[in-house]
């Protein structure tokens, strides 16, 4: 069951959904989701020629992998036509394990209009997640988009799950941060 406006707000409210900075509900809520913005953090893959990641292998580390093939940029950006790049919400977003909620990260009609792909599989924000929420954003469009730090980037959708769940999100990405 996804929720509606009143809902979120409700969740807002009680502590079941904390959002900081808190978004001014005026704008950023819509029937069934609520919009987040952009932080003024990027990161690209440095192209090298040759290199092959191996995610299956025994000792392999995206924080290592990360830290030695991303290169960071601020605020403005602009995304290339057939580049990806990794971002951040400004906000942080917390989905308690005992709010029995979690969401998906959309992207916003306007951006994927321009060709703007807000995340490549990975929508699912888990209960027990807290952190800003990573991007995984490509330009399937023609023309470079520039990216800036405060824009609309985002929704986030909130669906009611049936029960709660034994333990909450406890991945890689746990309480991640755009820096």
């Amino acid at each position: 069951m996804i929720l509606t406006d009143r809902e979120i707000r409700i969740a807002l409210h009680d502590g079941a959904l904390i959002i900081d900075p808190k978004p001014d509900l005026t704008v950023a809520i819509t029937s069934t989701s609520i919009d987040l913005t952009l932080s003024d953090t990027f990161a690209e893959w440095k192209g090298m020629n040759g290199v092959q990641i191996k995610p299956g292998a025994a000792g392999y580390s995206y924080a290592d992998l990360a830290r030695n093939l991303q290169t960071r940029f601020t605020s403005p950006y602009v995304l290339k036509p057939r580049n990806f790049v990794l971002a951040w919400t400004a906000e942080k977003v917390s989905i308690p394990i005992k709010s029995r909620m979690a969401a998906r990260v959309e992207g916003k009609s306007s951006l994927a209009r321009l060709g703007i792909c807000i995340h490549v599989t990975a929508p699912v924000i888990h209960s027990g997640f807290t952190g800003k929420i990573q991007l995984e954003m490509y330009n399937f469009g023609p023309h470079g988009v520039v990216l800036e730090t405060g824009m609309w980037i985002c929704q986030l959708v909130f669906e009611q799950t049936t029960g709660t769940p034994e333990r909450g999100y406890e991945g890689l990405f746990s309480g991640q941060t755009d820096h």
